[in-house]
């Protein structure tokens, strides 16, 4: 769709999750570095940062950087960690001026320090915009994220806190790291490939995934407009059946 139409008149998501995949693979098909790629697609990332609170997304939660991505080579990873400062330093201004507010999510501590204060720095000067949350996954492995949570709740059930009875869905959840944050109503990933990567594993039970076979560096406004189209036809039956679901 053209980036001035509408987007149709269904509901908008309320929280989009995206798998930014491809890059690498974009800067082979054109002959050059890995690193290039990775660049390369700063504007896709600002094209649905912007598309994004221009539709009337809540939340977004761009997929950044796995705790699996430490094994890349290690020049790659030093690119990337010097690309992501330079990228929140250059975004800053634009983040507050749209009333948009940065969060991340990870092991925040396994980040250089450069990363650390000038992702902090963001932050907090981002603390109070309410238009929209951009939640980066740095460093994020959702069976990690799990496994903290379990640990946690152990903890406190020892320590008499929490009895195994209180234990449910909703307990579960308070110990995440998103338990300030509604579960994505869609997951995109552009790459062409069909899996969600150790991403958000728990909050994704009954998110509405689109998988798109081009790269993130060419991903624009208008694709991910195609891919809340595409979600808009979806019917979101969470466990029931067809006709519970248009019963008003």
């Amino acid at each position: 769709m053209k980036q001035s139409e509408p987007i149709g008149n269904g509901i908008i998501p309320r929280h989009i999750a995206v798998i930014m995949d491809g890059n690498g693979r974009w800067a082979r098909s054109k002959g050059k570095a890995r690193i290039f790629g990775h660049k390369s697609a700063i504007k896709a990332v600002r094209d649905t940062i912007e598309g994004s609170a221009e539709a009337g997304v809540k939340y977004l939660t761009l997929y950044a950087f796995s705790t699996e991505n430490w094994n890349r080579p290690k020049a790659e990873v030093r690119a990337l960690m010097e690309l992501l400062v330079t990228t929140v330093n250059k975004e800053l201004d634009t983040l507050k001026k749209n009333n948009i507010r940065l969060l991340t999510i990870g092991d925040f501590n396994s980040l250089p320090s450069s990363c650390k204060r000038d992702l902090n720095e963001a932050m907090n000067e981002t603390r109070n915009n309410k238009k929209m949350d951009v939640i980066l996954a740095l460093s994020y492995s959702a069976k990690t994220e799990i496994i903290e949570a379990v640990k946690k709740i152990s903890s406190d059930v020892k320590n008499e806190e929490l009895s195994p009875a209180e234990i449910n869905y909703n307990t579960f959840e308070n110990y995440l790291e998103t338990k300030n944050t509604p579960h994505p109503d869609l997951l995109i990933r552009t790459g062409g490939e069909c899996r969600i990567s150790n991403f958000l594993l728990w909050q994704l039970a009954y998110t509405e995934l689109v998988f798109i076979g081009k790269y993130w560096p060419d991903f624009r406004k208008n694709d991910l407009y195609d891919s809340i189209l595409e979600y808009q036809k979806r019917e979101r039956r969470f466990g029931k059946t067809s006709e519970q679901v248009t019963v008003k």
